[in-house]
């Protein structure tokens, strides 16, 4: 039987005028998401825990105008270039392209008016969304118009997948990521180390990879990857993220907790997404899998958040308060030759898939109602 296409309601006014939708998918695992054509945002996704009990766990804001001017990135689709472009430059064919600094002098996510701060086009499909969005030759100083699709697909298993695909007129460069805060315990649940509400730090997390991308103070990497074996940064056993984040690692006293690229292993052969990363919440027994094709994870443990922003419950979002798992190409790519290409040519394809998958809903867990949290 055919899956039911996602259906939209209105979300409100962004101060520009756009007028922004919010689309949602379910499942017969009763996962939900919720999706917004501004910044293609996955503004909610509902997981039952092991009990059935359902709650969403990724970090929002309560209306259209909050992610137009106060979002650090929740839930977006990050482009033209996700993470960072060192000193905002890059040179391709010979030809120096010079882009927005929004970093310490260098360019994040596409600079200040990247993907994240546009409106998407939509289009229902059966158990899917899909989001369209034309980049202009010269946007954001990145060179030749670029046609993006992503679709967002959530099937019956509870599996959330991300397919990312663009198309570009002129030689440029392309590295596209979901920039989702979980927190398993659910938005505003959980605790950290030092007993606060809302963290996790109490969260296990294994990474399926053997080095890490060091970075200067600007978080520009410096260098080649490096082994983590015997340092912080080691997650190839699962251990609580609370464990090494208060690490004196000068790395870490930099970033004032985890804010690295992995560079995972191998992909698969057949371009299938292979495991990344499988992060845990041992309260709600709640468990992620991260599968994707991409090179490298991006783990930041949101350590800026200051409790300033808060979600639709009112309940602050403060530092640690979830944990950020970009599946990506390694940052400034652009500028590193010995890193895997991230340019696009005229007549290719950049394609990318990111699955989100909740295998602790294969096993015999009854599942919960909206009613269960409070909706």
């Amino acid at each position: 039987m055919p899956r039911p296409a996602p259906l939209s309601e209105p979300f409100g006014t962004t101060p520009d005028g756009w007028q922004v939708e919010r689309w949602r998918l379910t499942s017969a695992a009763g996962v939900s998401a919720e999706i917004l054509t501004y910044g293609g945002i996955l503004h909610t996704l509902d997981v039952p825990d092991r009990a059935g009990r359902r709650g969403n766990v990724v970090l929002s804001l309560p209306d259209a105008a909050s992610y137009a001017t106060d979002s650090p990135y929740f839930g977006a689709l990050v482009g033209r270039y996700a993470n960072r472009i060192g000193e905002g430059r890059f040179t391709l064919d010979g030809r120096v392209h010079q882009l927005p600094a929004n970093d310490r002098g260098h360019t994040l996510h596409g600079g200040p008016d990247g993907f994240h701060r546009r409106l998407w086009r939509a289009e229902p499909l059966p158990g899917a969304l899909r989001l369209t969005l034309h980049s202009p030759d010269g946007d954001m100083g990145f060179p030749g118009a670029l046609d993006v699709t992503v679709t967002y697909t959530l099937d019956d298993a509870g599996t959330l997948t991300l397919d990312f695909e663009a198309r570009g007129d002129r030689p440029t460069v392309v590295n596209l990521t979901n920039h989702a805060y979980f927190n398993l315990a659910g938005s505003g649940q959980g605790s950290g180390a030092d007993g606060e509400p809302g963290g996790i730090e109490r969260h296990t997390l294994y990474v399926a990879a053997d080095g890490f991308l060091p970075v200067t103070p600007e978080a520009i990497p410096w260098g080649p990857e490096q082994a983590v074996a015997g340092t912080p940064f080691d997650f190839t056993v699962p251990r609580a993220i609370g464990d090494g984040i208060d690490d004196p690692d000068p790395q870490l006293k930099a970033a004032e907790g985890y804010d690295h690229c992995w560079v995972l292993r191998p992909a698969d052969p057949d371009g299938a997404p292979r495991v990344a990363a499988v992060l845990t919440d041992p309260d709600s027994g709640r468990v992620m899998e991260v599968r994707t094709t991409e090179p490298g994870i991006q783990v930041y443990t949101a350590n800026q958040l200051d409790g300033s922003l808060t979600g639709p419950d009112g309940r602050p979002h403060r530092a640690r308060a979830a944990v950020c798992l970009e599946t990506q190409h390694l940052p400034d790519s652009p500028n590193r030759p010995e890193y895997p290409s991230t340019v696009l040519r005229p007549g290719a394809v950049f394609r990318s898939r990111t699955e989100f998958r909740f295998p602790h809903l294969a096993e015999d867990a009854p599942i919960g109602s909206d009613a269960a949290d409070g909706r």
